[in-house]
C-alpha cells in the first residue's frame, strides 16, 4: 500500500469521525504497521497539501494535519459508497454528460478516473452515464451539459456495453477469496496494531472497487451476483475488526 492511498484510508475510515486532524507523528505511528516509512508518509502529506486534500494545522501534540472541505466531501461520498447499508433504489432514470472536448491528455486522463470514480462510464469520448447523479461533480469542476433519461430499450444492454460486468465479477471472487485468507491468518490474540493493519488493508482492497463498481441496482445486475457475496464478508469483518483497530488509532493519537 502506498503512502498517499494509506493516509486516504486513515481519515477516511478513522480520523474523519475524530476531527479530522492528527499530528505528524502520530500520522507516522500509525502507518508504521503497514510498513509505511516516515519519509514516505511526509512526502505524501506534502503531495495531499499542493493538491488541496490537507491543510496544515497546529495541534497540542505538534504539527499536524487537518481535512480540508474538498478532502471532506470526498471522503463522506466514499464512505456512503463503501458502507452503503441499505439497498440503494433506482427510479430508472439515467444520468447522462455531455462535456466539452479537453485537448490536454492528462487533464483529459484524470478527468476520467474522477468519472469511473463517481460511478460514471463513457459511451463516447465526450459522453458519459451514470445509475444516479454524483454531488461530487460540481467539486470536480466538470463542465457539461446534464441531463436524466429513460432509456427506451433494455437497459441490460446499455450496462453491458458500459460496463464490464463479466470482469468486475471476477474481480469480487478474487478478492472474496483474498480477503478470507487475509482474515484466517490473523489470530484471535493478535495485538492491536496487526488487526489495525489486517483491517486497513482489507478496506483498501475494498475501496479500489470504488474504480470499477458503479453501484448498479440489483435490478440491472446478472442472478447470483458476486459483489454481493464480497460485500457482505467485507462489512461483516470490518464491523469485527473495528473495535480493536480504532483502540489502537485512539492509543497512537494521544500520545
Amino acid at each position: 500500500m502506498n503512502a498517499r492511498a494509506a493516509l486516504f484510508d486513515l481519515y477516511g475510515d478513522h480520523l474523519r469521525t475524530r476531527g479530522g486532524r492528527a499530528s505528524v507523528a502520530a500520522l507516522v505511528r500509525l502507518l508504521a504497521p503497514l510498513e509505511v516509512a516516515a519519509p514516505a508518509v511526509r512526502t505524501a502529506i506534502s503531495r495531499m497539501v499542493r493538491q488541496g486534500w490537507l491543510d496544515p494545522v497546529r495541534l497540542p501534540q505538534g504539527p499536524g494535519y487537518g481535512l480540508t472541505p474538498k478532502c471532506a466531501r470526498r471522503l463522506d461520498q466514499t464512505a456512503a459508497r463503501i458502507y452503503r447499508g441499505a439497498t440503494v433504489t433506482w427510479p430508472g432514470r439515467w444520468h447522462l454528460l455531455v462535456l466539452e472536448p479537453i485537448r490536454d491528455r492528462p487533464r483529459r486522463e484524470r478527468l476520467r478516473a474522477d468519472l469511473s470514480f463517481l460511478g460514471y462510464a463513457p459511451l463516447s469520448e465526450t459522453t458519459w452515464i451514470g445509475p444516479r447523479p454524483s454531488p461530487e461533480l460540481d467539486a470536480l469542476g466538470v463542465t457539461a451539459d446534464r441531463f436524466e433519461a429513460v432509456l427506451d430499450g433494455d437497459p441490460r444492454d446499455l450496462v453491458a456495453r458500459a460496463w464490464d460486468l463479466e470482469g468486475i465479477g471476477r474481480a469480487y471472487e478474487e478478492w472474496l477469496a483474498g480477503a478470507m485468507t487475509l482474515v484466517a491468518s490473523l489470530p484471535d490474540d493478535a495485538p492491536d496494531d496487526r488487526v489495525f493493519a489486517t483491517r486497513s488493508r482489507l478496506v483498501h482492497t475494498w475501496r479500489n472497487f470504488l474504480f470499477r463498481d458503479p453501484g448498479l441496482p440489483p435490478a440491472l445486475l446478472p442472478p447470483g451476483w458476486p459483489g454481493e457475496k464480497a460485500r457482505t464478508y467485507f462489512e461483516q469483518e470490518a464491523a469485527r475488526l473495528h473495535p480493536r483497530a480504532a483502540a489502537f488509532v485512539d492509543r497512537n493519537l494521544g500520545h
